[in-house]
């Protein structure tokens, strides 16, 4: 069952790489983050996407969180975090490729743990993509949902910056 309005994340383990290597470039040291403690308190901005470096994530949905993220943040927001089924290393080294410069965290769920527990999982094995997460976005309040969109295949609106932009200036 998917996750809806007014229920709390679940308990999870995210990765985190914010360093890189000063000889190759490539991220290093990927850390632990509990879900959890970190939405305490906060509001947070969490976006999903099907993968890392593919087309329409690389070039509208990141981007656009990026391009937004101060005017999401004045209209409310803590962070940002964008969350795809792709390993620490990856996530670490998109945000980079993409110019992201910390306006958004870049979060792997590497083994599906938050997004199937959120209901948010896609069996993607047929395309040789693994399981995936929904295209989404939500805003959590103190860890509590209080928008979610998620994107059909081939949909994109929902779950776009400019639409949580919206959401967060209703509140």
């Amino acid at each position: 069952m998917t996750i809806e309005v007014g229920q709390k994340i679940p308990a999870a383990t995210l990765s985190e790489c914010v360093d890189f290597s000063a000889s190759s470039g490539c991220p290093v040291n990927p850390q632990p983050q509990n879900v959890q403690s970190l939405t305490e308190g906060k509001t947070i901005v969490l976006f999903g996407v099907p993968g890392a470096f593919t087309p329409l994530c690389s070039e509208e949905h990141l981007p656009g969180f990026i391009r937004l993220a101060d005017e999401i943040k004045a209209a409310g927001a803590d962070e940002i975090w964008c969350m795809a089924v792709n390993d620490a290393f990856v996530m670490g080294a998109w945000g980079r490729q993409v110019n992201n410069e910390g306006k958004v965290r870049m979060m792997a769920d590497g083994s599906a743990e938050l997004t199937k527990a959120m209901g948010l999982d896609r069996d993607l094995t047929a395309g040789g993509m693994g399981v995936r997460c929904y295209r989404f976005a939500c805003i959590l309040k103190d860890g509590v949902v209080t928008y979610i969109g998620v994107e059909g295949s081939g949909e994109f609106g929902k779950s776009k910056a400019e639409t949580i932009l919206d959401e967060l200036k209703k509140s």
